[in-house]
């Protein structure tokens, strides 16, 4: 089976329009706790920031029920309710939010022209792009049906969750023996599920998985669907597809995980900017500053390792200060 990516927040490159353009100090293209974080650092520093919100407003943390690990709510708190409140504080200090997604580029020169909706030209003096990173899914209508009932992209942010049940993780990669080591930690049990008949994952991450006690690995299984009442409770799969040997299996979770990557929402900056082979923007080191002068990147669109609320919110904070000094020394 091929992997498809729901990729919500990178709408196809189009063609830079044409016309008189809005001119902008600080640009923020995205929201998240990246693009929120950097609006309300570069509304108190009156950078008159304007922000773009892109095609899922507030971010990946909308799709979470419960987030219980971003400080200052120590009884946890819905992702949408975070988002609402990060909104909030970014309009407090003068930050213009508006929907629409960026969905052109020109980084060529000073100011910098991006186009919104592919009709509505800004030229901003500088920029912080904060357009994040799609979770890459199976393409299974039962991941939107269970999202936040039992389907996650992020081990990390809702393993606490299933805590002493049963889960499992798709994937044969680093990103999946990851994910399933973590969970091993706080899940009774962990099925690990491989379409090939190998681990992809490094030599070191292979050892980890095989050696843990509550992980079981389901080589040459591929996920057909999920089912449940409400919440996710199995999962339907394919065993040895193709073969001779196919077989139908059912296995009963209480979660289901995805461990196969992110796609950063870069397809627009790609001309301009330095990517990693994943897609990622590359920061100059200690840094939210690009290899252009005064663009800068925030979140996830340039975090390949931590892929945090807290991270994104702290790197979102930098890139609105490292915006402010630039525009000053102009």
């Amino acid at each position: 089976m091929d992997f498809q990516t729901l990729n919500l927040n990178n709408p196809a490159p189009t063609q830079p329009v044409a016309g008189v353009a809005e001119q902008v100090r600080c640009l923020i293209i995205g929201s998240g706790p990246a693009g929120y974080t950097a609006a309300i650092y570069a509304g108190r520093a009156n950078l008159t920031p304007v922000l773009y919100e892109g095609m899922q407003p507030g971010g990946q943390l909308t799709t979470t029920t419960e987030v219980e690990n971003f400080p200052g709510y120590p009884s946890g708190v819905d992702g949408n309710q975070l988002m609402a409140d990060l909104r909030e504080q970014a309009s407090r200090f003068g930050t213009d939010l508006r929907y629409g997604a960026a969905t052109a580029a020109d980084l060529s020169a000073s100011p910098y022209k991006i186009t919104i909706d592919g009709e509505k030209l800004i030229e901003a003096e500088s920029v912080i792009i904060a357009t994040g990173a799609s979770a890459k899914y199976l393409g299974l209508p039962d991941e939107q049906k269970y999202a936040g009932s039992g389907v996650s992209a992020c081990a990390t942010c809702d393993g606490f969750f299933y805590r002493k049940k049963v889960v499992a993780v798709v994937g044969g990669g680093d990103t999946a023996c990851e994910e399933a080591l973590y969970l091993s930690h706080q899940a009774a049990k962990v099925y690990l599920i491989v379409r090939k008949p190998f681990l992809r994952a490094s030599i070191i991450m292979r050892e980890r998985v095989m050696n843990a006690p509550n992980i079981e690995v389901l080589f040459e299984h591929v996920t057909k669907g999920l089912f449940g009442e409400g919440v996710v409770q199995g999962a339907t799969l394919v065993k040895k597809p193709g073969t001779a040997e196919e077989e139908a299996v059912k296995i009963a979770i209480d979660g289901f995980f995805l461990g196969i990557g992110h796609q950063p929402n870069t397809a627009i900056f790609k001309e301009y900017l330095e990517l990693d082979e994943n897609g990622y923007i590359v920061t100059l080191p200690d840094s939210p500053a690009t290899k252009i002068p005064g663009v800068f990147a925030a979140g996830d669109v340039a975090d390949p390792v931590y892929k945090q609320a807290i991270t994104a919110a702290g790197s979102g904070c930098k890139a609105a200060i490292e915006a402010e000094r630039y525009l000053s020394s102009k």
